[in-house]
């Protein structure tokens, strides 16, 4: 089969997304089919306001339909919601042709995070942009749950997965902190919620791995933290297994890649009872961390979970099968 993937984003960009769709391309691929990722990367571009880091393309439509129809897709999946995916969605309407799409990212609240505009007028368009298409695949079934309860319609199961061979228990970085250290790692931005961590009083000591457009900021207002900037591959792994919890501020994220990451190296998770952490955490009884409202509390309860049953969890996820499910998932392009 040939497999177009639309997005907006794509590398150089580092964050979940661009994982999940890199990496079940190469699973794709492995698998013999014939799969191509168009991203920003080949477009002029602009940096999203607030956000330079975020570059999105602009008036896509006529390059991205020339994409298109050289590459000759048997399936289309649009996976963002930005002006490619836009392009993307309006070239397969004209011609009536059918597409899947994805949902990945609580926009609405991430924009009311950055501008607070109400999330209710950007919810209708993103019931509007993923009705036209034969399907929306999420994450986890609290996303499920709450987009069906917003209206939307078709939605369809998908899964994550987990490098188990990157990310491993040891070796473990040491930081040269005081123990017990908080652990998080993810992109520094405002819609991370990095400040409900390192508000919080607790034991030892707090390490923030990444970068992003807050990472100034609070290195300022928390000089006591550690903030290591941008980790990646072994690095990065000796990262994750060398906290003793991992924290996940976040209230947005759809999944968290990075808490199937921390666990694989036998990092207990601590996080907001929300999308994501209520899921991959459910029905592990605290023996691979908590979720709470009270993120303090999590935290010093994820003290006491066993790193073996982390790195167990971890295995239940394969990127082979999230792979094989974002394919059975996939419609003809004629419908």
């Amino acid at each position: 089969m040939r497999v177009l993937i639309v997005s907006d984003a794509w590398r150089p960009q580092v964050n979940g997304v661009v994982r999940t769709l890199a990496t079940v391309a190469e699973e794709l691929a492995g698998m013999g089919h014939a799969v191509e990722v168009i991203g920003p990367d080949r477009f002029r571009t602009l940096p999203l306001p607030t956000y330079p880091d975020i570059r999105l393309a602009v008036l896509p439509r006529r390059k991205l339909a020339r994409l298109i129809e050289t590459f000759a897709p048997d399936a289309l999946h649009i996976a963002t919601e930005g002006p490619l995916g836009a392009a993307a969605r309006a070239w397969a309407l004209r011609r009536g042709y059918a597409f899947t799409t994805s949902f990945h990212t609580k926009f609405p609240e991430y924009v009311q995070a950055r501008i607070g505009l109400p999330p209710g007028l950007a919810y209708r368009f993103l019931r509007r942009f993923h009705g036209a298409g034969q399907g929306t695949m999420v994450a986890t079934q609290s996303l499920h749950d709450d987009l069906a309860g917003r209206g939307f319609t078709h939605l369809k199961p998908w899964t994550r997965g987990v490098d188990l061979d990157l990310f491993r228990p040891e070796p473990r970085e040491h930081f040269g902190a005081r123990r017990p250290v908080f652990l998080y790692v993810g992109r520094v931005a405002i819609e991370k919620n990095i400040r409900a961590f390192l508000d919080l009083d607790l034991p030892g000591s707090k390490v923030v791995v990444g970068g992003g457009p807050q990472l100034a900021t609070l290195k300022r207002d928390y000089p006591s933290v550690t903030f290591t900037g941008p980790r990646f591959g072994a690095q990065l792994a000796r990262s994750y297994a060398g906290g003793d919890v991992f924290v996940f501020p976040s209230l947005t994220d759809t999944f968290g890649l990075v808490l199937l990451e921390a666990l694989a190296c036998g990092t207990p998770v601590a996080a907001f009872d929300v999308t994501g952490p209520r899921d991959i955490l459910a029905g592990t009884a605290g023996r691979v961390g908590a979720v709470d409202a009270d993120l303090r509390a999590a935290c010093l309860r994820a003290l006491e979970a066993d790193r073996d049953a982390c790195r167990a969890h971890a295995e239940r996820y394969s990127w082979r099968a999230c792979a094989e499910v974002f394919l059975s998932h996939l419609v003809p392009l004629g419908g």
